[in-house]
């Protein structure tokens, strides 16, 4: 057992706990979290500017803490202790459980593959064969599109332009690195300027262009995912010990293994895209917390968790995100709670993004776990009737 456990999952509702939380996490992280304990409130309105409009106030989502989790590999090494915005009960309680769980196995190993953000303009023409020639034109160009990007961003690198026909219509698809930003406002700017070079530029009539076409998959759930990856590729992958899952998450590997088989079916009948058990909880409230754009769960949340018996009995579990949206910089990060948050891990600031994409992997499959072992052993149920409803 972590010890530090005692201090962080006892006492979820007085003061006198959230009071121990908040030193506890002051002194392990060793920075002041006076916006999160509500000893300050925020006050900079004007610093608000590029995150709202129309400012009436803020909405306040109860913050709870999960860990300490424990992953290893390059993005991300130590001990975690994960801050997840939600108002709904026995979420946080659950990935908590899941994340000892993993810890005391000896850690999750979660590592960034590769990361890029699309944006996808369209282009129109008279006829197919107009399309045609702008392709080929547009790859002769293509060499000065990155010195357009330099001019309009600091951190953006164009990675390549690929292009698809459909008709007498092209869409453009640009793939950028964009630094430690979630990137989405970044490679919009730096696209319309492409754009703006190439209607300016280009010999060819064009009837028609607009700065997205729908392709990028931008917010949303879409089959390609896996083929095209967007924002940062994830993957993460942990063996629980039979022990581990027996006395820390009651139920045995075969059981959990024959649910999750279960499930997997279910999911191919309801023509799911993706297969997994609740990966939209742990991202929307790490998402909420941390300052990133939630919406943004629509699309990150497209992903695999399996799992499968090892030869010698014990418990393989792995996780794998292509669409993960996340940034340590720029929007919601800069906003006081969601900065104590991020620095609470270690994640606030330049080159700290592919640490906190390690962590929200790593998180999340800490939580298939715990899920999937509460109905595998038969109290899922008795959980939520416990942490997840209110009393009048």
């Amino acid at each position: 057992m972590h010890p530090t456990e005692e201090i962080i999952s006892k006492k979820h509702w007085t003061q006198e706990g959230q009071d121990n939380r908040i030193a506890f996490l002051e002194d392990y992280a060793q920075t002041p979290l006076p916006y999160l304990a509500g000893k300050k409130t925020f006050t900079n309105l004007p610093s608000l500017k590029g995150n709202i409009e129309q400012y009436i106030g803020m909405t306040q989502v109860p913050t709870g803490v999960i860990g300490a989790i424990k992953l290893k590999g390059k993005d991300a090494e130590g001990d975690f202790f994960v801050p997840m915005a939600t108002s709904e009960g026995a979420l946080v309680a659950s990935y908590h459980r899941g994340a000892l769980a993993c810890s005391k196995a000896g850690g999750i190993h979660a590592v960034v593959v590769h990361e890029n953000v699309q944006r996808c303009p369209i282009f129109k023409f008279a006829d197919l064969s107009t399309a045609l020639a702008f392709i080929q034109w547009v790859e002769s160009q293509k060499h000065l599109f990155s010195a357009i990007v330099a001019q309009h961003s600091r951190f953006a690198q164009l990675k390549n332009v690929k292009f698809m026909v459909e008709g007498n219509a092209v869409i453009l698809t640009f793939d950028y690195h964009t630094g430690d930003a979630a990137g989405q406002n970044m490679v919009t700017v730096c696209t319309e300027a492409i754009c703006q070079f190439i209607e300016n530029q280009c010999p060819i009539s064009i009837t028609a262009w607009y700065i997205d076409g729908n392709f990028s998959g931008d917010k949303k759930i879409r089959g390609t995912a896996f083929a095209l990856p967007r924002g940062k590729y994830v993957t993460a992958e942990v063996t629980l010990p039979r022990s581990i899952v027996e006395q820390d998450l009651r139920t045995t590997p075969e059981k959990f293994v024959d649910f999750w088989q279960s499930s997997v079916i279910g999911a191919a009948q309801t023509a799911s895209l993706g297969i997994n058990a609740h990966f939209p909880n742990g991202l929307a409230a790490m998402f909420i917390a941390c300052g990133q754009d939630a919406a943004c769960v629509s699309e990150a949340c497209m992903g695999i968790a399996r799992a499968n018996i090892t030869a010698t009995g014990d418990l393989y579990g792995a996780v794998t995100l292509p669409n993960l949206i996340v940034g340590t910089v720029g929007g919601g990060t800069v906003l006081p709670t969601q900065q104590e948050c991020l620095r609470m891990m270690g994640c606030e600031g330049t080159g700290k993004s592919r640490k906190f994409a390690a962590i929200c992997a790593a998180v999340l499959l800490a939580g298939e776990f715990s899920i999937a072992a509460a109905i595998s052993g038969g109290y899922f149920s008795k959980a939520h009737k416990l942490y997840g409803r209110k009393k009048s």
